[in-house]
């Protein structure tokens, strides 16, 4: 079985160069998309003026990030506030982050996370958007029987969601690939969901760094189980380091081949660290590799 270093050192040696012809996306006209996540602190700092340089560089979609602890504001402003912001700036935001891990936190009663969940779906129909993400996965909830519980709580968070004709998905990290007793937590979320409440949004970092398996055995396996996928590409010196796309050391081509079979819809660019020079020089970078060799 092929090694974790060993599976990063054949995706570097396949990413040098590459270079994705640019008939791929552009075909179907894919917007180009920002998890904003990766403007975090200037969104914090300057909301108005930092989504106007968002779209000054051409993007068009933005998934937003709700603070953990935070559920009824974005950077602060209430979601009719942001909704008119993006307007303003001729902005869509198709999807959101929202802190679901809260879910499964201990001492929480059924209507108590019956509310938590209407929460986050009355913010996101506010700004219109399709989907309500899950991002994220506590440490004390990753063994195999927490990714069990995962899935049945995913499950009745879907049915809750679809019922506001919105759209549950799981966002992946690493912590879903690592084996334990044979058992792979990625599996389970997959297996172990209804395909039409429990969507997935697949990160190309994570899944590079991760997964033993190539992509292709996910998107055949799952068909459109996939709407929305992160380009995030990984530093050439050190994997644990993200980097502008098109300079670091993923092959972005098996992520693209197959992504009718995936069901890809939106794609969005994201990176979270590694800011050379500054973020805003990194966002307008991948924006312009994006622009290049993947969307309108």
């Amino acid at each position: 079985m092929t090694s974790r270093r060993q599976f990063i050192k054949q995706g570097t040696v396949l990413g040098m160069g590459t270079i994705l012809s640019p008939e791929i996306f552009k075909k179907d006209k894919y917007k180009l998309g920002l998890q904003l996540y990766t403007l975090n602190k200037e969104l914090n700092t300057d909301l108005v003026g930092t989504l106007k340089k968002v779209a000054a560089l051409g993007y068009k979609e933005v998934e937003t990030f709700v603070d953990y602890g935070d559920i009824n504001y974005y950077w602060k402003v209430e979601p009719k506030v942001l909704k008119q912001i993006l307007d303003d700036a001729d902005l869509h935001t198709l999807s959101g982050h929202y802190p679901l891990n809260n879910f499964m936190l201990p001492g929480k009663t059924n209507d108590d996370l019956k509310y938590y969940v209407d929460q986050c779906i009355q913010g996101a129909l506010i700004l219109k958007q399709e989907y309500i993400v899950w991002p994220w996965l506590n440490p004390e909830l990753r063994t195999i029987e927490k990714f069990k519980l995962l899935a049945e709580k995913l499950n009745i968070i879907g049915e809750q969601i679809k019922k506001a004709n919105l759209q549950l998905a799981y966002h992946n990290q690493g912590v879903e690939f690592d084996e334990q007793n044979g058992q792979i937590g990625f599996d389970i979320i997959l297996n172990e969901t209804d395909q039409d409440l429990v969507k997935m949004e697949l990160d190309t970092y994570w899944f590079s760094y991760s997964s033993k398996l190539p992509v292709h055995h996910y998107f055949e396996k799952y068909p459109n189980r996939f709407p929305l996928l992160h380009f995030k590409d990984m530093d050439k010196n050190d994997s644990g380091l993200h980097t502008v796309l098109g300079d670091g050391s993923i092959d972005f081509k098996p992520y693209i081949v197959d992504y009718k079979l995936a069901g890809v819809k939106h794609i969005m660019v994201e990176q979270g660290n590694n800011y050379v020079p500054n973020v805003f020089d990194c966002v307008a970078r991948s924006a312009k590799y994006m622009k290049q060799n993947l969307v309108l």
